[in-house]
């Protein structure tokens, strides 16, 4: 007796963000705007851009959380990672990005330094948990880059290699920041508190640069997708985009190894 089997068609693509999603790219967007308000009140209140206490912080934290949200939400959606664990991750990450950001604009409001700072009790308390809130951001986004080499990511002609090595690069900037924190900490404990904030200098062009790849190499990915260009053209120029970010990153560990 001849059986015949019938395939499953193919699963619908989902266009529509789910509300786990839309609450993740509205938070990213509330972050962006605090930064954007907070370079408004640089531009009326004066006084430095550099240092451990400056309106640099809330414009720069704000703007880089936000993008940062928004683009991780974006670019899992490309990966295979079960929904439920997906959805739990980013609500967890966002909540992060919300304590990191306003901890930082509380304490350029009180005119005191946000991180590595502990002058006073309360002041302690807001270090550490911005301290605490980097650790989940690591291990959130770890889960994310393990992610996206575990299984090949979907998406157009050139995304999974975007996303693989967007996350890549990300691991750098968690490093980075981590050396940051780390060498801080050791320099306030040993009572170098002034050489404690102005230690993350050097690293710092490295963390901003590596911390962004994993939105502009998806983005470009994207953007080639609505193109003509054939498949095979469209993996060569990212391809050449990679080697060109991977440069980047590495002369801003170069310049980080120089002055360290």
């Amino acid at each position: 007796m001849e059986t015949t089997t019938t395939s499953r068609p193919p699963a619908p693509v989902r266009t529509t963000p789910r509300p786990a999603e839309r609450l993740c790219y509205a938070t990213g967007a509330l972050l962006v705007l605090t930064g954007c308000a907070h370079l408004a009140v640089f531009a009326v209140d004066g006084g430095p851009w550099d240092g451990p206490v400056s309106w640099r912080k809330p414009v720069t934290f704000g703007l880089s959380f936000g993008l940062t949200l928004i683009a991780i939400t974006w670019v899992t959606s490309y990966l295979r990672v079960g929904s439920r664990l997906r959805t739990a991750l980013l609500v967890v990450f966002a909540a992060d990005c919300v304590v990191e950001v306003g901890g930082i604009t509380l304490q350029a409001w009180r005119r005191v330094p946000s991180h590595l700072n502990m002058e006073t009790g309360f002041d302690t308390a807001v270090s550490m948990t911005l301290a605490v809130g980097g650790g989940v951001l690591v291990v959130l986004l770890t889960v994310f880059a393990v992610a996206s080499f575990r299984g090949r990511p979907t998406g157009p002609a050139g995304m999974p290699l975007a996303l693989r090595a967007g996350f890549a690069i990300l691991i750098v900037a968690l490093l980075s920041g981590a050396a940051m924190i780390a060498r801080g900490v050791v320099l306030t404990r040993t009572g170098h508190q002034e050489a404690a904030y102005h230690s993350t200098a050097p690293l710092k062009p490295l963390h901003g640069v590596s911390l962004h790849a994993v939105l502009v190499l998806p983005a470009l990915a994207r953007l080639l997708s609505r193109t003509t260009w054939s498949g095979a053209a469209r993996q060569r120029i990212m391809y050449a985009a990679v080697g060109c970010y991977t440069a980047a990153v590495v002369g801003a560990g170069v310049w980080a190894a120089l002055t360290w």
